[in-house]
């Protein structure tokens, strides 16, 4: 019996070593990205972690070792200090959104501020921690601690976000970002495990982990080590859009905030996240415990603890994958912090046992890793689900409707800190050796961290975007890309091909009703009912938006749409009022009725926006900016940040007033839109002729 097993293991082996030599420099049908390039991903992800997960926790909070403990600086003060860079951080976290849906740099989206940003940040958290705050007065230690936070957070901000942006974009396929993505993560996991080891021991054998002169030997080993593993690897990987081949538009800022503020999924992932600083709060129980319990004679253990619960989150990020796939990334969600508030419920009797508390923390760390995998995937779907609503790709213009949480944190921030100098503990940090202390603030935090854990889960609850439906969302974004690309003249026989097998088989079964999946069948036989079901509701989506000009709501649409044509493009529409109460008085008894409704209602209100606009500012000022200025702007190129600052006062300038026109002839433009597209559509019999002759030669 154990021959088998070693025999069946050896053969699992070996047919996973031939897959990854298979399809090493060409994807797997159905996939996007080669085994190359998912080695390269992970390389690239171990150095990004093991450049930033030291300069990242550069943070003016109380559990900060570096900024609380080693410099001195007190918990309110901290907060204070965080609160007003936020504030400041507002402006530049638009300016950032806007720059990543509106830049003109080369080699991508997000890949050009990975590489340009990671050296400044080496360079600044090294200079960071060199600085002699032991010969400074404290309010001078502070203001330099303030404004190097700043300095650095400037460049972390758009190194970080344009890695998670990145990580989104590496494929379409939400099965295969998830793959991808937990193999990446069993890679780059690997430096906060080293770091998590190594950084306790250092400290342990020089002054300890409370002592700046710890950090001053370590950061420029470890940061310089990770700029040069992400330089080396980012070069070999790449971003994957599913867009039309013609050039993107700018995108207006405020254009963009209105159309995502519609997004409800956008708001579930906010409202989660809101709530998660509450939960956060138990994060500082393991490092003090070790620092600071027991006199503080178990500090050099505390690398051995890290690495030892670093290793949960390999499991989970091994399983993600197939417990995505079961239970699907809702369920996950949910189940993932109902088994949080019972983990931390249980903490809250055992924490002082310290080998007991670091068993709960291994499973909190399993459970917990969960959620850093497919928080990146539903952003993902998120943003695939808006592209397919309202025809606009935009990833960082979500960001601006996120400074929401980052004014309710000027509030929420202030608990923890509160509630450490309630506590006793204010600048000096010494008091956390005494146990009464201690224990009484750690079970305060666990409390509060529990209550956070149930209040997390409660927005995901309404989360109802599966993965099916996102499969089907990206087809139709590939069928209306092929019809726009034909219509340029640009569309290839592999797309043609690739979205052509996508129509066939919703086509095949768009006619087929579900089957319910009776328990007495095979379990092989279930799995193929269940498959087949999910293939019908694709299909179903996938015919709508094919079929969506052949049905009443579609036909009222076009007849709507050949009005307004007729109106001209600057039109005062000054009965939109009284056309948007006409559009609210019609029926909604059945689901065709309610479309008419809601495509009636959306026409009049564009309608009186317009005339707003065309009262506000006057027919005769209202004019389309000529496009040859976009056209410079848009293909100069930024030397540096300074002209790339320039470059976007004019275009901002330029869409402002695009913007205005633009809003004014939306309801000649939508419907143009719609005469178009619906004539795009009628194209279909063509390609599908040309796909038949492309399949008949192969």
């Amino acid at each position: 019996m154990e021959t088998q097993v070693k025999k069946g293991l050896a053969s699992r082996a070996k047919e996973k070593l031939a897959y990854v030599k298979e399809y090493w420099h060409e994807p797997a049908k159905g996939n996007y990205i080669p085994n190359k390039e998912i080695a390269s991903l992970s390389g690239a992800g171990f150095g990004v972690h093991w450049t930033t997960i030291l300069a990242s926790t550069i943070g003016l909070s109380a559990s900060n070792f570096l900024v609380g403990a080693s410099i001195g600086l007190k918990p309110v003060d901290l907060q204070i200090m965080l609160t007003v860079a936020n504030l400041i951080g507002i402006p530049l976290g638009i300016f950032r959104s806007w720059y990543y849906d509106n830049h003109n740099l080369k080699g991508g989206k997000f890949l050009p501020f990975i590489k340009m940003t990671a050296l400044p940040i080496v360079l600044i958290s090294t200079i960071f921690v060199w600085l002699p705050y032991e010969n400074m007065e404290y309010i001078t230690k502070a203001v330099v601690v303030w404004f190097m936070y700043m300095l650095l957070s400037i460049f972390l901000c758009f190194y970080s976000e344009s890695y998670t942006y990145f990580q989104q974009i590496i494929t379409p396929n939400a099965q295969e970002r998830a793959n991808v993505m937990s193999i990446s993560q069993v890679i780059y996991s690997f430096a906060p495990t080293v770091t998590g080891l190594v950084i306790p021991l250092v400290a342990g054998l020089t002054w300890g982990l409370n002592n700046i002169w710890t950090y001053r030997i370590i950061y420029p080993v470890f940061t310089i080590i990770g700029l040069i593993i992400s330089t080396i690897f980012f070069r070999k990987v790449k971003e994957r859009l599913i867009l039309p081949k013609k050039k993107p538009e700018p995108v207006r800022m405020m254009d963009a905030i209105r159309e995502v503020a519609k997004n409800k999924y956008y708001w579930i992932i906010q409202a989660a996240s809101w709530v998660v600083f509450l939960e956060s709060g138990y994060g500082v129980l393991l490092g003090w415990s070790f620092v600071y319990g027991n006199g503080g004679q178990y500090q050099e253990m505390l690398g051995v603890a890290n690495t030892v619960i670093g290793n949960a989150a390999l499991w989970s990020m091994l399983l993600c994958p197939f417990a995505i796939k079961w239970m699907g990334k809702r369920n996950l969600m949910i189940t993932a912090n109902a088994i949080n508030v019972v983990v931390l419920t249980a903490m809250y009797f055992t924490y002082q046992n310290i080998i007991v508390m670091c068993i709960i923390w291994y499973v909190n760390n399993f459970i917990n890793t969960f959620w850093n995998i497919i928080q990146h995937n539903i952003q993902a779907d998120m943003r695939d689900y808006h592209q397919w609503k309202t025809g606009v790709r935009v990833d960082g213009l979500f960001g601006p409707l996120g400074m929401i949480g980052t004014i309710i944190g000027f509030f929420t921030g202030m608990v923890y800190p509160a509630i450490y100098e309630k506590m006793g503990l204010l600048e000096d940090y010494n008091v956390l050796y005494d146990d009464s202390i201690r224990n009484g603030l750690f079970e305060v935090l666990l409390i509060c961290s529990a209550v956070g854990a149930f209040l997390n889960l409660i927005p995901f609850c309404f989360y109802d975007l599966t993965e099916n439906k996102h499969r089907a969302y990206v087809a139709v974004l590939k069928i209306r890309a092929m019809f726009e690309n034909y219509a340029i003249g640009e569309l290839t026989d592999e797309e043609l091909v690739d979205t052509m097998e996508i129509i066939e088989e919703a086509k095949r079964f768009s006619t087929e009703e579900k089957r319910a999946i009776d328990k007495s069948l095979s379990k092989k036989e279930r799995k193929r009912i269940k498959e087949e079901n999910c293939t019908i509701e694709r299909a179903g989506i996938i015919m709508q938006d094919l079929m969506k000009f052949t049905t009443p709501a579609g036909e009222r649409r076009i007849q709507q749409a050949q009005a307004d044509l007729l109106n001209g493009e600057l039109f005062y529409y000054a009965d939109a009022a009284e056309e948007l109460a006409r559009a609210k008085a019609l029926p909604k008894s059945d689901s065709a009725e309610k479309e008419i409704r809601s495509d009636a209602i959306k026409n009049a209100r564009i309608k009186m926006r317009s005339a707003r606009l065309m009262q506000r500012y006057g027919a005769e000022n209202i004019g389309l900016p000529d496009e040859a200025v976009k056209t410079e702007l848009m293909n100069r190129e930024a030397a540096n940040f300074i002209e790339s600052i320039k470059i976007k006062r004019e275009l901002s300038a330029y869409l402002k007033a695009v913007s205005v026109y633009n809003d004014v002839v939306k309801p000649y433009t939508s419907a143009r839109d719609v005469i178009t597209q619906a004539e795009n559509y009628t194209h279909y019999d063509m390609l599908e002729e040309r796909y038949l002759q492309l399949v008949n030669k192969q």
